[in-house]
């Protein structure tokens, strides 16, 4: 999106205007101000600082959750290698995941270990002030740090025109989002291709690009896992077999093949999607291969039956590319498409990032307060929701006794298999009294969504609980999920 702002900046009807492009680099890939050596594409000082504070009000402006991968694969896992409590998933057990991103969290916190500063609301702080664009920019997904490497390997991939190439940076920067998220390797498959097809020097590129640079990324992943799993395990493959070639994804939902092209794409581009079609109309044909690996990734994303909007996140930077062609030929309305575009992104924006699914933080709050008192001993609590609605200990800070009904995937081939989140919603007050059928299991705190209240309202009612607190959730509850998120707690004798 820079690239693209950086075109409409240097955009100019002059005729003297246009005899000095001829002697800059490329103007999406050429260095700021046409000086040698900087930044990303497009950058200025007044760019720089509107976009520092666009980051910090998005942190701000961020306060709901979006899927469950950007606490448990992430903070989650950063708590527990800093502060030796915290939940591992079945991914990390089976060795899916590699410590290499997490890594990152847990060095910050162990830097406010070391200062004592480790308290819930820095560790709170450390989230915000993420990277992302707007809803999801704030999110420590892989999906979303995959989207970084992408826009900072374009400002380096060497488009044809382009004298800001460097082979060396776009392909680390690549194996770097490969190392974090293997799948990041999909649409990066026909730039590559591409670049070795118009490079002259192929052996060159080769032997000192490619093998130092794979070489160098994947070693390195190798050994953080191997110091944190105890043996050596290549998570990428591991995280390849699964995903692609198994196609296990499946147990968490399925979609139709065109849900991208139908649904994905155009909710994620929303007002964008007419300028990123005229874009593509406008563009100069050097910058087909963008679209070529928009086409290529959607396709590809489209054969696996699991899909969700966060997979196709990455393309968003080659979308973005051609809806900024798109606002520079629009010369006579170019102000008033902007300004359709501002307004018709910022309450959707707002709303999700301040509204929509906020209950699942915002309970943690009433889960952390029990840590700083007495009752700290005595307190368990149990999350009756779907499997990873809520933040864990990364949201907790305290060794407080949590569980919550668990959802790991059959790996064994067991087609019958039912996982405890399935048994316990098909019927969950038979599930309830076989699994408590001794008051002395009963946790001090149950936290469920609020459409599970009637149907086990005799439970809470024989056990003694009552209501403690009411957390809105989200205006549009569907199946498991309700409007509203409530914490019960065991009435005191």
């Amino acid at each position: 999106m820079e690239a693209a702002g950086g075109l409409l900046a240097r955009a100019r009807p002059r005729r003297a205007e246009a005899v000095r492009l001829r002697k800059r680099r490329s103007v999406l890939y050429g260095a700021p101000g046409g000086r040698r050596g900087g930044g990303p594409p497009g950058e200025s000082p007044w760019l720089v600082a509107l976009a520092v504070a666009l980051r910090g009000l998005n942190c701000a402006l961020v306060q709901t959750s979006f899927v469950p991968d950007e606490y448990w694969q992430s903070l989650e896992v950063a708590h527990r290698m800093v502060f030796n409590y915290g939940y591992l998933t079945w991914e990390w057990e089976n060795g899916l995941r590699g410590y290499s991103y997490p890594l990152i969290f847990a060095s910050i916190y162990k830097v406010l270990q070391l200062l004592a500063k480790d308290d819930v609301q820095l560790l709170y702080f450390c989230q915000l002030c993420s990277w992302f664009t707007w809803y999801s920019c704030t999110r420590t997904l892989t999906n979303t740090m995959e989207t970084l490497l992408t826009i900072f390997a374009l400002s380096y991939y060497p488009i044809k025109g382009s004298k800001m190439g460097s082979s060396c940076k776009y392909l680390t920067l690549i194996a770097f989002a490969i190392v974090i998220r293997p799948t990041a390797v999909i649409p990066w498959i026909p730039l590559v291709f591409n670049h070795f097809w118009q490079e002259q020097k192929k052996a060159d590129l080769i032997l000192h690009n490619c093998i130092p640079v794979g070489l160098v990324t994947v070693g390195t992943s190798l050994i953080i896992d191997r110091v944190f799993f105890g043996k050596w395990v290549l998570v990428q493959l591991n995280f390849l077999k699964f995903n692609v070639l198994q196609n296990l994804g499946t147990f968490y939902g399925s979609h139709p093949w065109h849900w991208y092209f139908t649904q994905g794409l155009p909710v994620i581009l929303a007002t964008h999607l007419p300028f990123f079609i005229h874009g593509c109309v406008q563009a100069p044909k050097r910058y087909r291969i963008f679209l070529m690996a928009v086409i290529w990734t959607v396709l590809v994303y489209s054969m696996l039956s699991h899909k969700e909007f966060r997979f196709i996140y990455p393309v968003l930077p080659f979308c973005m590319v051609f809806c900024g062609y798109s606002l520079k030929h629009l010369k006579a309305c170019k102000k008033s498409a902007a300004s359709f575009l501002l307004l018709s992104n910022l309450l959707p924006a707002l709303y999700t990032g301040l509204i929509h699914q906020r209950g699942s933080l915002d309970v943690m709050s009433h889960v952390q307060q029990l840590c700083n008192n007495s009752y700290q001993s005595q307190a368990s609590i149990f999350i009756m929701m779907p499997c990873h609605s809520t933040p864990f200990y990364s949201h907790v800070h305290c060794p407080l006794k949590m569980r919550f009904l668990q959802c790991p995937p059959d790996l064994t081939g067991n087609k019958s298999y039912i996982d405890e989140a399935d048994l316990f919603y098909s019927n969950p007050l038979a599930w309830l009294n076989e699994e408590f059928y001794n008051d002395t299991l009963l946790p001090s705190h149950l936290i469920f969504f609020s459409v599970l209240e009637q149907e086990i309202s005799s439970f809470l009612a024989l056990k003694d609980y009552e209501k403690s607190a009411t957390v809105f959730h989200t205006h549009v509850p569907q199946g498991r999920v309700g409007s509203h998120i409530y914490v019960y707690r065991k009435k005191l004798k």
